[in-house]
């Protein structure tokens, strides 16, 4: 092989050259793999002929240890595998680091398993069969990270080599379909995060020109399909001798066609194959195994490692291997899919689906048993194993099987012929199932245009590509008639996306906790599918436990987990009946990344809001909701005033006062909550109104001449200053200090200004008509009416604060379109629209209502209607009009309109209590008081009012 690859390079280069060196060094690197006494067996990740080469191996050596390429860290979640069906994915999770940059957090690791793949094959094999060891030697998961650079944003970007998101993934470019539903889609493929995954022999050339060249000349899309075709294909049926070497050979091909500017990636594989070789060498000589019973199961890549402690030969020297740091970390294991996988590792859609379909083919033809772990959910009937025998003789020595490989044409088998007519037919019949217009004709045509696409492609026979390519090529129309496009159908065809499941005993002890206690609903949600579950608490009160912990995950987990249809729950207020949604089963890994948090959801829960209140970045707004969570959610009321208290700290440590509307929202919710549940207000509360008031009274000066300050901030603080004064003065505080601080704001603003006003009427400071004749000279002025609408912005931002001006709004925006001319109120109507709905959205309804309750409500009546703010009206002393008898109700206000309609009620409660008077004559004014009002008593007895007045003024009451 040697000589004819240097006449090779002769002939292309013209002589020996660097060409020749990379070609003599690959065969110098099988030579050296295969040269080792302790065996090593070369693998690619997912890959179906390295999964068959390796349980025909295993049946024929029948090791007594085995050496696997995984973080070693991981090996006591392997005996959990045979709960679960596969995929599932090995995690490592870290939130609390030490020794790593903080905005790394949090760190997470996932090592996916699945059933076509030479890993699983070796650890079925390891775990079920007696006296082998099953060791783990490659890095832990905290060296992992160890390893990143420190300076990179990314702590995954320092490890894509081995996480398989290398520049080679854009190649990929299958995607997922674009008919199958995004939401099921999106879901399947995100199963592992934001995690760094980590697999066993990532074999894609990290040379950009390398791989473009094989593509290019392969005639294929992705890699994906250049791998099936030139080695999975050829390799599966391969005796073992020569798998290895065509393994080696193209892990050393890639490993010596690289970028020359990828000193980073070169480092660390030569570090990790050090570190695995230094482990190795560690065991074999604590245990004294014969390193003929041993095997070694690695990447290709790593196989032919050019590294100085390769081997374990006497004397090769061992690589000091750093401390792990003081970061915690937490393992377990989650849920995979086909779809994940291929997205983790930059695979192309629906080549994992194709591998497995092509694994499932190759044991059913017969020639190999698989191994799978007893017990595991979705486990077939294991071979028997074989009586290991004793490795005494030397191994077989190394023959040359590459040139002959290299040099026959492929095989053909007479099976696929059948197979191909078999997907044919089916996926005519699945496009019918979905809305194609698909026939007979359409099958045929799919099974010619297969044969000849593999023709063109140089391909033996058609692959699940050509025939997917086929597929769309005869089938596909214009528009997708269902949900799912023919590509979608082809993969679903071939196998689909699996997706795996953690079985019960495997998941961490909250999640067991959760389903346990969800159990009298009933309902199984271990099943991907969402489950209606519905509780009648009046009926059934032991379902009140399950109502509390599926309001707490709905509280944990992201949308659409646990999710309430009916009901509610918020302060004062429980629902009698409920009705959710359960996702459990199908978002399983939040459930179980859950669970690295704490032993129950309470816990976490609780965890979690004394994080968020002692956060660098909390503030007093964040501390209220979690005062309202822990209402809520927790029966503690020492942790409600804790964080209660912690709340009062944020509020006096603020320097700022973005958070007020927000603040102002939840203190009013939690005020109420406790006037109506407890005799009286915690400590706490007393402390937070009386330390906002004497806070936002130091800031109100600032606030309103500050730029940056919005208008809807500062009626937030004078809302909780007007508000709150009664309770904050019964608590000690001075009014003065608000006085002072409304007195000493001069805002320029228009908006603020009319907060300040506004403020200022509601302290005294100013009357209404001033107010009023404020208002109109600002309309009479030419210069200002372009900016009144921020006027009124501001007026209604302080209804926020002073509600009692509404009707006093409704009067200056009636006076504004009744006095502005068309000219400046057309131009001047889009502007005040704007203004209204960024700075006062909540407050616009509030401002609705006033004006129908001021406007009168029929068509008719209003050409003669007088608004009630007109200076005849308003006048003290003026008399109103007089209602003659048959007026309208609504031209003489709803109450008098409504008794003179309908007199004959109050005739009776007069008739009933004894009043001889009768109905007011039409024209009376109604300032002239009856013998029988209020005032006649007064007059009557006036010692009390005497005495009130004599309290209140000090000097004595005159009449």
């Amino acid at each position: 092989m040697r000589g004819q690859l240097e006449a090779a390079a002769a002939a292309f280069a013209g002589g020996p050259d660097a060409l020749a060196d990379i070609l003599t060094g690959i065969v110098d690197d099988v030579d050296r793999a295969l040269g080792e006494e302790l065996e090593i067996f070369p693998v690619c990740h997912h890959s179906p002929a390295s999964a068959l080469a390796m349980a025909r191996r295993l049946r024929e050596k029948q090791p007594a240890v085995i050496y696997l390429e995984l973080c070693e860290d991981l090996r006591p979640l392997l005996e959990e595998l045979r709960n679960c069906r596969l995929p599932v994915a090995l995690q490592a999770f870290a939130s609390d680091l030490d020794g790593f940059p903080p905005a790394w957090a949090p760190l997470n690791i996932v090592a996916p398993i699945s059933e076509a793949s030479a890993e699983y094959q070796a650890i079925a094999y390891a775990l079920d069969t007696p006296g082998v060891e099953l060791v783990l030697v490659d890095r832990s998961t905290d060296h992992v990270f160890q390893w990143t650079p420190t300076g990179s944003a990314d702590p995954a970007a320092g490890d894509r080599p081995e996480s398989g998101d290398t520049d080679a993934a854009p190649d990929e470019g299958g995607g997922q379909s674009a008919a199958e539903p995004a939401e099921d889609a999106a879901e399947e493929a995100a199963l592992h995060g934001e995690a760094v995954g980590i697999g066993i022999g990532d074999l894609r050339p990290r040379f950009t020109e390398l791989r473009s060249h094989l593509l290019h000349h392969g005639r294929v899309r992705h890699w994906s399909e250049w791998w099936d075709q030139y080695v999975e294909q050829p390799l599966a049926d391969a005796d073992y001798d020569t798998y290895r070497q065509v393994m080696v050979l193209i892990g050393s091909l890639f490993r010596r066609l690289r970028p020359p500017a990828d000193p980073g990636h070169d480092d660390r594989d030569c570090d990790r194959e050090r570190y695995m070789w230094t482990r190795m060498r560690q065991h074999l000589a604590a245990t004294g195994v014969d390193r003929s019973r041993c095997l070694y199961v690695c990447g290709a890549f790593h196989a032919a490692s050019p590294v100085g402690e390769f081997g374990t030969a006497p004397g090769t020297p061992d690589w000091e291997i750093s401390p792990r740091t003081g970061t915690r970390w937490l393992y377990g294991l989650i849920p995979s899919s086909h779809s994940a996988i291929e997205r983790q590792f930059g695979l192309a859609a629906g080549s994992v689906s194709i591998a497995q379909a092509a694994w499932v083919k190759a044991v059913g033809r017969g020639g190999v048993t698989p191994y799978r772990l007893a017990g595991a959910p979705a486990g077939g009937k294991r071979g028997r194993a074989r009586k290991r025998p004793v490795a005494t003789a030397a191994p077989a020595p190394v023959t040359d099987r590459l040139s002959g490989f290299l040099s026959r044409p492929p095989v053909l088998d007479d099976v696929d012929e059948a197979e191909l007519l078999g997907w044919c037919v089916d996926i005519v019949r699945l496009a019918r199932r979905n809305g194609y217009l698909a026939s007979t004709a359409d099958a045929i045509a799919v099974f010619e245009t297969s044969i000849l696409l593999a023709g063109i492609r140089n391909r033996a026979r058609p692959t699940p590509y050509d025939f997917a390519d086929a597929a769309v090529t005869c089938i596909e129309k214009d528009v997708v008639p269902g949900r799912r496009d023919v590509r979608r159908l082809c993969e679903i065809l071939l196998g689909g996306d699996r997706i795996g499941q953690v079985g019960y005993d495997a998941l961490p002890p909250l999640a067991r906790d959760v389903f346990d206690r969800l159990a009298p609903l009933g309902l199984a949600l271990e099943n991907r599918t969402i489950q209606r579950a519905l509780l009648d608490l009046t009926t059934d009160p032991e379902l009140a436990s399950c109502s509390d912990l599926l309001w707490v995950l709905h509280r944990l987990l992201p949308d659409g987990i646990v999710r309430p249809i009916m009901g509610e729950r918020r302060l004062g207020e429980r629902s009698i009946q409920e009705s959710w949604d359960l996702a459990l089963g199908r978002h399983q890994r939040a459930v179980i990344e859950l669970g690295y948090e704490g032993i129950t959801v309470e816990q976490v829960l609780e965890k979690r809001l004394r994080g968020s209140v002692w956060a660098p970045d909390a503030t007093a707004a964040v501390a209220l909701a979690a005062v309202e969570d822990a209402i809520l959610f927790l029966p503690s009321r020492r942790f409600v005033d804790e964080l209660g208290g912690r709340a009062v700290e944020l509020l006096s440590a603020e320097r700022t006062v973005d958070d007020a509307p927000e603040v102002l929202r939840r203190v009013r919710r939690l005020l109420a909550h406790y006037r109506n549940t407890e005799p009286e207000l915690p400590a706490w509360c007393g402390s937070f109104v009386t330390t906002g008031y004497a806070h936002y009274c130091t800031l109100l000066p600032t606030a309103f001449t500050d730029d940056e300050t919005g208008v809807r901030q500062v009626g937030a603080m004078l809302g909780f200053l007007f508000s709150m004064e009664s309770l904050a003065l019964s608590l000690g505080c001075d009014r003065a200090q608000l006085e002072l601080a409304v007195q000493q704001s001069h805002p320029e603003a228009p908006a603020k200004v009319a907060l300040l006003w506004a403020a200022q009427t509601h302290l005294g400071l100013l009357t209404v008509a001033q107010l009023r004749s404020r208002c109109a000279e600002l309309l009479t002025n030419p210069l200002v009416v372009p900016a009144f609408p921020h006027y009124l912005g501001g007026f209604v931002q302080a209804l926020e604060p002073v509600p009692s001006l509404a009707p006093f709004v409704v009067e200056v925006i009636s006076e504004a379109f009744a006095r502005l001319p068309d000219p400046v109120l057309l131009p001047w109507l889009p502007k005040l629209i704007t203004t209204l709905r960024q700075q006062a959205p909540d407050l616009v309804p509030l401002l609705v209502r006033e004006a129908g309750r001021t406007f009168p409500g029929v068509l008719a009546v209003l050409d003669t209607w007088i608004p009630p703010w007109t200076p005849e009206v308003a006048a003290p002393g003026a008399a109103p009009a007089a209602v003659e008898a048959g007026t309208p109700a609504s031209s003489c206000g709803p109450v008098l309109g409504l008794l003179r309609d309908h007199p004959s009620t109050c005739d009776a409660v007069a008739e009933l209590l004894g009043c001889a008077g009768g109905w007011q004559p039409a024209g009376s004014p109604t300032g002239e008081p009856r013998s029988s009002g209020p005032a006649s008593l007064l007059r009557a007895h006036p010692a009390t009012a005497s005495a009130v007045a004599d309290l209140l003024a000090g000097t004595p009451g005159c009449w």
